[in-house]
């Protein structure tokens, strides 16, 4: 399954400069697919601030690090940046001097995301309201790889529509596997605990653990496909609410041609207990 997640990553030739980008696209995957909002959007007493949308936010502070996500509106750094540098960091955490962007921004999986996207996402980003904000500046008490990966050169994505192949794309985007398989040192276990779940979140709410997302009793097995859809927009079979920090709001507005691409997508991963 993982080759699966990372297919659209190729080693062809040094892709030109960045095409224009489609601003509605790159809405879209920022505002649903994605959930950027997650990590970047101020939260408060009644959830995300969207009057200060993606203006960055402490979103972990533990003994290991304290990470902040930064303002991406055009009112920070990011606007003295090309667009290639910006698409550099956002797909493989390098910074236009060189520095490498820390945890939790899933570049795992953010390998994966095609050019077309990629530029589309930039375009995005650059038209959202400029909003003077500065949250901090992360802080690491553990190494950071010297790189991600080696520069990713060109990537190409399925042909969108409900198919096996789509939905993983689409979980590379929305980067379900970096939370939904078990962490080590060096990143999430994408070999033998690949979708078994076991990550822990701690926050306001106390402790979550992503669950299984494999075909096994102890996973996805037992529910059907409207209650997976259900549990992916934050509401359990019994009507109960999920916890954080899954984007629930974000996922909740994609189109029912992804929201039923992914859930094939999970279908086809083979059935494993929990890790």
């Amino acid at each position: 399954m993982k080759s699966l997640l990372l297919a659209g990553v190729t080693a062809l030739a040094v892709s030109p400069a960045m095409a224009e980008g489609d601003v509605e696209r790159g809405e879209y995957l920022v505002q649903t697919v994605m959930g950027c909002g997650n990590c970047h959007t101020p939260i408060g007493p009644a959830g995300f601030d969207m009057a200060n949308d993606l203006t960055g936010r402490v979103v972990e502070d533990s003994v290991a690090f304290t990470a902040i996500a930064p303002n991406i509106t055009p009112a920070s750094r990011i606007a003295d940046w090309t667009d290639a540098e910006l698409a550099k960091a956002i797909r493989e955490g390098v910074r236009p001097d060189g520095t490498i962007i820390g945890p939790p921004m899933p570049f795992a999986a953010y390998r994966a995301i095609s050019d077309e996207d990629l530029s589309s996402i930039v375009a995005y980003l650059r038209t959202v309201p400029a909003i003077e904000s500065d949250p901090g500046t992360s802080t690491y008490n553990i190494p950071l790889p010297p790189a991600y990966g080696p520069p990713v050169q060109t990537v190409s994505a399925p042909e969108p529509g409900e198919t096996v192949e789509y939905g993983a794309y689409l979980a590379a985007l929305g980067h379900c596997m970096e939370c939904h398989s078990p962490m080590t040192p060096t990143g999430p276990d994408w070999g033998a605990g690949f979708a078994r779940g076991g990550f822990e979140f701690h926050g306001p709410w106390g402790t979550s653990i992503a669950p299984n997302l494999t075909n096994h009793p102890a996973g996805l097995a037992d529910y059907s496909d409207a209650e997976v859809k259900q549990m992916i927009t934050g509401t359990r079979p019994d009507g109960s609410p999920m916890l954080p920090p899954m984007p629930y709001v974000y996922f909740d507005k994609m189109t029912e041609r992804d929201m039923n691409a992914l859930v094939l997508y999970l279908r086809s991963i083979p059935g494993a207990p929990d890790a």
